[in-house]
């Protein structure tokens, strides 16, 4: 599985647009509006880099309203979440 974050900056006044359009794309799991620099942060989980490319170069380029991007692709993961997750195992409830 690959893990990427997206970026996004927007056309004034089409952060709520850009967004619902971007969270119907199949391999987006989440669209976060965000202060700062960056106006979306869009997580993609896909299961390779093809899938990857197919997303950031071609659909979401369809998408109206995005100005710029960048792209980050995750190596590992530290999530206190998974963490938790992984020790409960086989622990009784």
């Amino acid at each position: 599985m690959i893990t990427a974050m997206v970026l996004l900056n927007t056309e004034r006044g089409q952060v709520n647009e850009v967004a619902e359009r971007l969270a119907g794309l199949a391999g987006i799991t989440e669209v976060f509006s965000v202060a700062g620099r960056y106006d979306l942060v869009a997580i993609l989980r896909v299961k390779n880099n093809e899938a990857l490319a197919e997303i950031v170069t071609r659909q979401m380029l369809q998408v109206a309203g995005i100005t710029r991007s960048e792209t980050l692709i995750a190596f590992q993961v530290f999530s206190r979440h998974d963490l938790e997750r992984m020790f409960a195992l086989g622990e009784e409830k």
